[in-house]
């Protein structure tokens, strides 16, 4: 392929003569985002793509497990390297010789075949994204090794991640029919990255008193670059200001009320963008009806059933703080669990009854009670409002519908045969089964849990698939699953692990590979291409993050334990936390012990039923009311998943993530749309990439060499009574009692 870039941008693009506007996507965000166009001339599988994949996806792989286990997790995103690698692939294109090896024959190929193009791009993006997302079953081996200082071989935790990671692939095979063709499927995370694609190398014209894209990602970069040496270094404070602490420093129920890290967060904000994305994603790629959903639902349980239930004193909830992811004994102090554990890794009910019942905080209460309700709801609401789609494209109905502008133009290419993915499922199956029962005494997992979790993910991917596609938040299967296995195999912790990686972090990995072949399907990648590209860079990914993982727990002394760390320490590891904490309660403990019948939560089993019942409602009320445009909008598991991050995410989090959610996607979307089309996913991107790069900077040159600075703002936390009981007679460190 020969030419300069601005042909690459013009002459070559190829558009079908019997495609036009009218076969656009019926979505407005994608019709005003993702280009109708397609060169199918354009090189994709190249040198440059290889090697520049490869690169970028290691260093992913290496920094988001390296900031994983800080106080504040740094997720480096894809676009971080989307952006990075646009200059090394145009000076690969300058620098690499032209000749072509073993000219004439099949073999015949090039290691630089023209200039460097937006497909090449594109899929060495998505090679990155393997490596963005840190894998699930890399908890499962800090919880074993760090708090339960328990014995786990390299090998078997490899052979665990890899599995847990490439079983993905099989669901994402089987319903891409579902979730890739249809166009109402539009998975809105994937516009900020073809607005990225389309700012670094469509050659536009400037706009009318205003910028090119190009030049407005450009000047967005340098200020999130520039102003992230305030939150991340400087002045820390700003990732949590929780005003109300400062005005009444000596009450406890005023930080309570008014703490971004441990309280409610009223008029708590933070003003980090690492602290705005790290757990909901970028609130500028949200619609505005899955930001209102999930301020509806993060309102419900901040500021009307947690403060009812606390003051009320359900659950003896006053014991104990009121936002916190901690086990506890009756009397406040925190649960010691390794006292009621055997030397074969399993409980010890005698010593469980002389050291009690274990409580947990109301606000992690209503999280588990909120999962499931999301559960059953997620089911409901997919069959009730999706239904009749399903069943239509199960019928093979698909090929009779009229097929938008991108269908079209991606059914030219050859497409990956199902049974390659078949085989994909059924190997890593069996790899599964065979590694759980040769290395029982390590993973304790039987071969009947592994069937039954791969079934759970069967079962689900496709509707939290649909929510995901369509509203860019995804319920998490995690409860469900510990919940299960907590109630059929209690006492058995790494069993308990087990079954929620495979059953829940399968299900996700499908998912992201579902976005992926959709940002393909935008950008017109071959299928066979993204195919390979996935699965390699999904390998290369899992070699990486374990490895990185094992090296950090064995070179930081006392790395996650938050008791023999410097108070200052950043290795605090806030998720590993919640994942040991759940395996305790479902897992050690069990299901049954907590919340079945010989338990002291066993009415929270309720939120089941809710879940199920509120979908039906909303699907009657549309029924009614059909001229109540507003009635559509609203869904119950969006609304109820909203908050299932909490904790480790806070208060100051969502906060500040509504108020941008709403900036974005109601007002700049309504009264600005002409700006919104042109500029609002490139600034998600361009604020991705200044925060990753600024924040690798600042651990580089300041965070090795120990440079810190010691002042008022350097402390996030304002509001140290917060985590301070409130019933009489509890007596805590640092607290006052009442």
């Amino acid at each position: 392929m020969n030419g300069t870039n601005s042909e690459i941008s013009a002459p070559l693009i190829q558009r079908d003569e019997q495609l036009n506007h009218e076969d656009n996507s019926p979505v407005e965000q994608v019709a005003l985002t993702v280009p109708i166009t397609d060169d199918p001339t354009s090189p994709v599988v190249t040198f440059r793509m290889w090697f520049l994949g490869t690169i970028a996806c290691l260093l992913l792989s290496f920094l988001n497990q390296f900031f994983w286990y800080r106080r504040e997790p740094l997720t480096i995103t894809s676009i971080s390297a989307q952006i990075a690698v646009v200059p090394l692939g145009h000076l690969m294109a300058k620098g690499i010789t032209d000749r072509v090896f073993f000219k004439g024959s099949k073999w015949e190929f090039t290691l630089n075949p023209g200039p460097f193009n937006v497909k090449e791009h594109v899929l060495i993006t998505i090679f990155a994204n393997c490596g963005a997302g840190n894998p699930y079953a890399i908890l499962l081996v800090s919880a074993v090794k760090l708090f339960y200082k328990k014995k786990l071989s390299f090998w078997v935790a490899l052979v665990v991640v890899i599995t847990t990671q490439v079983l993905g692939f099989g669901w994402a095979g089987m319903f891409r029919p579902y979730l890739v063709e249809p166009a109402a499927m539009w998975w809105p995370q994937n516009l900020v990255q073809v607005s990225l694609f389309r700012a670094l190398h469509d050659k536009e014209e400037r706009a009318k008193n205003g910028l090119t894209r190009n030049q407005f990602f450009l000047i967005a970069f340098i200020c999130s670059f520039a102003y992230y040496v305030f939150p991340g270094y400087l002045f820390p404070m700003l990732s949590s200001l929780s005003w109300l602490c400062w005005l009444f420093p000596s009450s406890v129920l005023v930080q309570q009320l008014g703490s971004g890290l441990h309280g409610l967060g009223i008029g708590a904000i933070g003003l980090d963008w690492s602290s705005i994305s790290s757990y909901l994603g970028s609130p500028l790629a949200s619609p505005w009806f899955a930001t209102a959903n999930i301020a509806v639902g993060y309102f419900l349980i901040m500021y009307v059933v947690t403060p009812l239930m606390y003051w009320c004193n359900v659950y003896k909830a006053k014991n104990f703080p009121i936002f916190s992811d901690g086990l506890f004994k009756e009397n406040g102090p925190e649960y010691n669990i390794s006292a009621i554990m055997d030397p074969n890794f399993h409980i010890d009910l005698e010593k469980y009854d002389h050291e009690g019942r274990l409580y947990l905080s109301i606000f992690l209460l209503l999280t588990y009670g909120f999962s499931f309700a999301c559960l059953t709801a997620t089911v409901v609401h997919v069959l009730l409002f999706h239904g009749r789609d399903l069943w239509h494209l199960s019928k093979s109905a698909l090929q009779e519908k009229k097929m938008d502008v991108h269908a079209k133009l991606m059914s030219k290419y050859k497409q990956v045969p199902e049974w390659w993915f078949t085989i994909i499922l059924l190997t890593n199956i069996a790899a599964t089964v065979f590694v759980c029962e040769y290395y029982k005494n390590q993973l304790q997992l039987p071969w009947w849990g592994v069937l039954l979790a791969c079934g759970l993910a069967f079962f689900f991917t496709l509707p939290i698939g649909i929510i995901t596609a369509t509203t860019n938040q995804t319920p998490g299967l995690n409860i469900i699953t510990e919940y299960i296995m907590g109630y059929l195999y209690p006492g058995y912790p790494v069993a308990n692990m087990c079954f929620k990686v495979y059953g829940y972090i399968s299900m996700k990995q499908g998912l992201i590979f579902l976005q992926d072949l959709k940002l393909g399907h935008y950008m017109k990648i071959p299928p066979r291409a993204m195919f390979m590209a996935q699965i390699v860079g999904t390998l290369i990914s899992a070699f990486a993050h374990l490895g990185t993982a094992w090296w950090l727990m064995d070179a930081i002394p006392n790395i996650c334990d938050r008791a023999l760390l410097p108070q200052d320490s950043p290795w605090t590891c806030p998720a590993d936390h919640v994942f040991y904490d759940a395996s305790v309660i479902w897992g050690l403990i069990g299901s049954q012990r907590i919340f079945g019948n010989l338990g002291y939560y066993a009415a929270t089993n309720c939120f089941f039923l809710i879940g199920a019942v509120a979908p039906v409602f909303v699907w009657l009320l549309q029924k009614a009311f059909p001229q109540k445009q507003w009635i559509r909008l609203i869904s119950v598991p969006v609304l109820l998943a909203g908050i299932i991050k909490m904790p480790p995410a806070t208060a100051v989090n969502y906060n500040s993530w509504i108020i941008i959610a709403f900036l974005s996607g109601f007002v700049v979307y309504r009264y600005y749309k002409s700006w919104w089309s042109r500029h609002n996913y490139v600034l998600s991107g361009s604020l991705d990439a200044g925060l990753a790069f600024m924040g690798v900077l600042l651990y580089l040159c300041l965070g090795q060499e120990h440079v810190s600075l010691q002042w008022w703002g350097s402390h996030t936390d304002t509001c140290p009574l917060a985590s301070c009981p409130t019933a009489k007679g509890i007596m805590v460190d640092g607290c006052p009692i009442f």
